[in-house]
Order: structure tokens, then C-alpha cells, then sequence
């Protein structure tokens, strides 16, 4: 039975982390797709925070709405989608705007999916927007299982 994945990323490294778990948690040959999502929120007092692509650097941009947190945003869903390179299925990633909880639900939806993961704890729009109330309105919201991945303590 083939299955449909949506991973979410903030950019941040807990993200990044979960995609790499999955490996270990999923049967690769057994997934038909992966959508790696991004999503930027036009009213977070925090813009996108890339911690792990290419087109992170030092110090916020000035300007929320300048071009470049498309572009980081974008950088940070391509290294999420590099994870699954070895894959045999299609992986493809997207950027969206708006609440961050109902993008990746409706991704989701778009797709089909049969599972969405995402990770708790990270730090990306802000504390609270993709660490515990995202996490949470996907669960109650998603159209399928949900994965909330946690970096293991230690």
C-alpha cells in the first residue's frame, strides 16, 4: 500500500530532525509522495526563521514582508526535502501563507495524505505558533494520523 506524507517545516532544526527520523519510523518504499510545507504567516511578529538553509544568515531581515523570508522559507523546505533524495517516491515542496495550522491541514487535505508530521518544540515563527499550538490544532484539525515528533532528551 503506497501512502502520501505532508512534513511541515519552520525552518528550524527540530524540524529537520523529524524528517530525519523518518527513515527509522516509515518504509520508504511504501511512500508515494513526500510534501515537505513551509508556511509563512503574514501576521506573526516573527517572520520566518531559517535555521538550516542555505539562504539563513546572522540577524533578521528588517522588513517581515521583504522577499527573502520566501526564499528562506523556501531554502529550509528544500533541505527538509533533501532527507528523502534516497526515496523512490515523488517529493516536492511548497510555501504557503497563512495560519500555519490550517496550511498544513489543508496541504493535507490537498494531497490526500496519510500522514502529517510535524515537530514540537521548535522555535520558528515564535515560541508558541509551531511548537505546541500548531502541533496541537493539526492533531484536532487533520484529515489523517499525525506524527509529532520530539527531539528524544538527553
Amino acid at each position: 500500500m503506497s501512502s502520501r506524507l505532508v512534513v511541515a517545516t519552520d525552518g528550524s532544526l527540530e524540524s529537520l530532525e523529524a524528517a530525519r527520523a523518518l527513515p527509522g519510523l516509515l518504509d520508504a518504499a511504501a511512500v508515494e509522495e513526500v510534501l515537505v510545507v513551509a508556511v509563512l504567516s503574514p501576521t506573526a511578529a516573527v517572520p520566518f526563521r531559517d535555521e538550516i538553509g542555505a539562504a539563513g544568515r546572522p540577524g533578521p531581515s528588517p522588513d517581515p514582508t521583504a522577499p527573502s523570508y520566501r526564499q528562506e522559507a523556501e531554502s529550509a523546505a528544500a533541505v527538509v526535502a533533501a532527507s528523502f533524495a534516497a526515496w523512490p517516491g515523488r517529493v516536492r515542496t511548497q510555501v504557503r501563507s497563512g495560519s500555519a495550522a490550517a496550511e498544513i491541514v489543508e496541504a493535507a487535505e490537498e494531497v490526500r495524505a496519510d500522514l502529517i508530521v510535524v515537530a514540537s518544540g521548535s522555535k520558528g515563527l515564535t515560541r508558541t505558533v509551531l511548537l505546541g499550538s500548531t502541533a496541537l490544532r493539526v492533531q484536532h484539525s487533520a484529515p489523517c494520523s499525525v506524527l509529532v515528533w520530539r527531539r528524544p532528551r538527553g
